[in-house]
Order: C-alpha cells, then structure tokens, then sequence
C-alpha cells in the first residue's frame, strides 16, 4: 500500500511539474516566466527561434520542437490512458450493480467508446475552417486506426495467446496446448453468438460504404447532403445496437460469469496462502513449484499422488463462497474444471502446478504494474476483485442480484465515470493539438501518427483485458473476447463515426478520405470473411490479421501520395 501511495504522488509531481512556472532569461532585461515543458522545448531548440505555438487553454505548455512534442503526446497519450482505465473500472462497477440491460447495453458501451469520441470531436472543433480541415485528420486518423488496430493486431494477439489443440471437428479443445505453433492443429474456437456479433459488426460498415458514394459517381455537389443522411444513419445504428444489447445480453452476462471467476480464483489463493502460511511466489513474483508442491500434498489426505473431489471439498472449508455470490459445490466443479486437464476426474501433481501456476500469472497480470510486485500483487489481486465486487451475489438466471453495500459502490462507480470523462474531456484537445504540431515539426502526415499512436492510449485498456481473457484457454472466454473486440469495432464505426461526420457536417468541411475508408472496408471485408461464416480459426489466420496492418499503412501512404487521392 505505501508502495502505491507512493507511486501515485510521484505521477502527481509528474504531471505538476508539466506546468510549474520557471524563470528563463531571453534577454539580458527581461526575464519571463514559462512552463517547464516549455523551458526545455526551446532548450532543445536547434535553431535558437523562439517558440510561437498556441497553449491549449491558455496555459497547458506546448513547443514546436520534435522532442518537446513528442515528450508531450506521451504525458497526454498516458492521461487518456488513464482516462480509459477510470472509464472501463467505473463501468465494470456499473454493470455489476445494475446488471445487464439498459446500463450495460446503451450506457456502457458509449463510455467504452467517449475517449475516441472526444478525440474525434476535439480534432474538427477548434480554429478557423481551414485549420479544423487539417486537424480533422487526426481524427480520421484515429477513427481508422482504433477500427484496424482491433481487428489486426489485437484480434491476431488473442489467436496467439489463445491458441489450443484443435480437435478433428476444428473445436479448440480447453486448456490442452501440445501441438506448439503448429498452424493448422493450434488455433482457438468461437460460438455461434460471436460469429452473431462479427455480422452485426459487417453491418456497421454501412455508412463507410454510403459516404463515398458521391466520390465513386462524381456527385461532388451532393456530398453534404449524403453527409447527412450517413450522419442519421449512423445515430439510428447506435441506438439499433443499443436495443440488441438490451434484448440480447449475452456477452454482458458472460463477462459477469468470468469476473465471478476472477473472485472464486482469488478467492482460493488467498486462502491457500493464509492457511498454508506460505507464500506461493518466488522472490520475483514469479510461481514456486516447489511450494505447490508442498500445498498439493497437505490437500491429498490419502497421499495417493491425486486430488479428489472430497479431498479439495475438505480443505477448502474455510473460504468464503457465500460472500462472494458462490456455492462450495460450483466453486469445486471450477477448479476441477481449470485443473483436471486428463478428465479423470482427479487433479494429478502435474496438473495441480500447473493449474495453481496459471492462476497465479493472471493475477499478477490483473494487478497493474506499480503493483506488481513479488510480495503483495497476490494480497492485492484478492483485495482488487473482493472492491471491484464488493461482495456481488449473482444468483441464477432470472433471480434478482444482491449488491451488499450498494450505496458505496454506486459512489464509487459514480467517481471512476466522472473521474475518466473529465480527464478524457480536458485532453483531448491538448492531445490533438500536440499531435498536429509534432506533424508540423517532423513534416509527417498528421493522420499516421494518430493512426498509430492513438488508438494504442484510447484501447489499450481493452487490448490489455481482451488478451487476459484468451489467456484462460478456454472456448467459452475465447468466444466473450471475440465478442468484445467485434462490439468495440461497432461502436467505433457507428458512435465515432457519427461524431466524426457530425464535426464534418457542421464546420462545413469537406469530406475527402477515400483511401482511409478504403482500408477500413479492406480490414472489414478481409477480417469478416473469417469471423462471421466460421467459428473456428488455425494459428495461420493470426498471420492474416498482422500483415494487414502494415498493409493498410502503405495502402493510405501510396493512394494518398503517389495516386493523389486526398
């Protein structure tokens, strides 16, 4: 805790010093009080000009040198991060309290998308037209790089980290990973209801495809009004996805069951740990095996080298299910489930490391990195689960859920949602602007450095939680990662794009991104083929997936500065 504590008062006296007057003496009669960031921008300054750029808000620092600017997007870039970071907790929070429905299917959605809204918005409003015409490109840029970021990188991440022995039928066979990177034996499985919301996805497109229109028929006078109409139609697909998700809450109950076992496993470690009266990580954090070791043989009561049923029953008593929403019975099946990889019903020595070894990795990865460390990240994964909870009851379907102590975690929810939207509200703009300055200074195109850049502050959150999930190896979280990553693709294509055509539409700005539209319709088209008609994919699909994003780079750079598209 006093580790924490002291991490975040060190990233305060960051973000302070960022703006913490300094005396600099420009001429021998005059000195001047500047920023810090400032200061030493013009240190770095090769050409000994003063700078002339603008201060968001009058007062956040800002430098038309390279470095200074590029200093800058990584201080804003890790703002909105964090920004993202509040959104995302307050959300879980939310949905843990009022459950699926209207707050997880209109609501929460929105926010998961707000930081790249804000961007996009930020991007088109500020300056005269002609400077919003340039600027907007930062936000197309991010309006294409979230969309293609999801669909290649991370998508072929989580096949990767995913990845199980495919059985003859081409089902992901659970937790069994023998065949290597073997690329036609190795891949992971998805259900029918992902492959569901990969087509709802191929559905979102349909704007893309509309706006260009009087681009490909040379109806340049009719762009504006198709501007509009794509701009309604847009809102109108929103709300339409919006109402599935209300009518159709699968993947918010899904993502409900998997924090559930994020509970039971912290649950169980916590209890090993403080009954065992041992540590189960090594001085690096890292699994000791011996010590488990030593926990599997005080669980096996008849020393037969196997754990049965009664066996793990019996030492779990003890542990808390009740508190935490379980029964001991669901939580025995769970392990047995995680653990018995032989389906002998027995969890064998091997097997119990092993399974005992993954549980522990994924609570260290849970845990952020300021907390991770070799003596606490354990106490604190349990501790960040019992809060992210607070003791949630999920009862069965169709039962009514009990939140002890609701009224505090309403609070709590309600500040990490406050807390992220005003800090993805106050940089946004500054954000774009440093973006748009390190584009003048380095002579690079605005738009490559938001499509590559940005969407890694707006989605790495998700990223981060999408590639935790396909680590379990099962084909049930497999199936709710897929599904996050389609539902995060069609919010960015409908919700950002309605912001996006709406900064368009009322700065009166001309619409003239054709190559970026095209690889979006490229990824789309590409990535859809696999995700909407099949439900199994082989390690060599992740291949597909990575090399379109290079590809889509050259594709915008060669139609935009060699054919002259834009």
């Amino acid at each position: 805790m006093a580790k924490r504590k002291h991490h975040h008062l060190i990233s305060l006296l960051f973000f302070f010093l960022l703006t913490i007057p300094v005396y600099s003496r420009l001429t021998p009669s005059a000195i001047i009080r500047e920023p810090l960031s400032l200061h030493l921008g013009r240190l770095l300054k090769s050409d000994g000009v003063e700078s002339a750029c603008e201060q968001t808000y009058g007062f956040l620092p800002c430098t038309e040198t390279v470095l200074g600017n590029l200093f800058l997007i990584l201080v804003y870039g890790f703002l909105m991060f964090k920004a993202a970071t509040f959104l995302s907790s307050g959300s879980e929070l939310m949905l843990e309290i009022l459950g699926p429905g209207i707050v997880g299917g209109l609501f929460l959605p929105i926010l998961g998308a707000l930081p790249d809204a804000l961007l996009i918005l930020a991007s088109g409003l500020s300056g005269s037209r002609e400077t919003a015409q340039s600027q907007v490109l930062v936000g197309m840029g991010l309006l294409a790089g979230s969309t293609v970021l999801l669909l290649t990188l991370l998508w072929g991440t989580c096949v990767v980290v995913g990845k199980c022995d495919l059985s003859e039928n081409s089902t992901s066979i659970d937790s069994q990973d023998t065949k290597g990177f073997n690329l036609t034996k190795s891949g992971v499985s998805t259900d029918k209801q992902t492959s569901d919301a990969a087509k709802i996805m191929g559905i979102s497109v349909l704007p893309f495809i509309i706006i260009q229109l009087p681009k490909v028929f040379k109806f340049n006078s009719a762009q504006r009004v198709f501007v509009l109409i794509c701009l309604i139609l847009s809102v109108l697909l929103v709300l339409a996805y919006a109402f599935y998700q209300i009518f159709q809450p699968w993947v918010q109950k899904r993502r409900l069951e998997y924090v559930r076992l994020k509970l039971l496993m912290s649950g169980i470690l916590h209890h090993f740990e403080s009954k065992f009266l041992t540590k189960l990580t090594k001085e690096d954090g890292s699994p000791d095996a011996s010590a488990i070791s030593n926990l599997f043989r005080a669980i096996d009561s008849d020393s037969d080298k196997k754990i049965a049923r009664d066996e793990l029953h019996a030492f779990l008593v003890g542990v808390q299910f009740e508190e935490m929403g379980l029964e001991k019975e669901g939580a025995v099946d769970q392990v047995m489930e995680d653990f018995d990889t032989s389906d002998n019903n027995l969890i064998e020595e091997e097997e119990f490391i092993a399974g005992i070894s993954k549980w522990l990795r994924e609570a260290r990865r849970t845990v952020s990195i300021s907390d991770n460390n070799s003596k606490s990240f354990l106490s604190d994964f349990h501790q960040r689960t019992r809060d992210e909870h607070n003791t949630l009851i999920d009862r069965e379907d169709g039962e009514e859920e009990v939140v002890v102590n609701k009224k505090w975690t309403t609070i709590k929810a309600s500040l990490f949602l406050l807390v992220g939207t005003v800090m993805a509200a106050a940089f946004a703009d500054p954000l774009v602007d440093t973006v748009h300055n390190f584009s003048q200074a380095t002579k690079i195109p605005s738009f490559f450095i938001s499509f590559i850049a940005m969407p890694l502050a707006t989605n790495s959150s998700e990223a981060v939680s999408a590639i935790i999930f396909a680590s379990r190896k099962k084909q049930k979280t497999s199936s709710l990662t897929f599904s996050e990553i389609y539902g995060g693709v069609t919010m960015n294509n409908i919700m950002c794009l309605a912001v996006f055509l709406t900064v368009v539409y009322v700065r009166h700005l001309t619409w003239d991104f054709s190559s970026e539209v095209l690889i979006i319709l490229i990824a789309f088209i590409v990535m859809g083929f696999f995700t909407s008609f099949r439900t199994s994919f082989p390690l060599w699909t992740c291949f597909v997936a990575y090399l379109l994003y290079p590809f889509s780079i050259v594709l915008v750079y060669v139609l935009d500065y060699k054919f002259g598209w834009s």
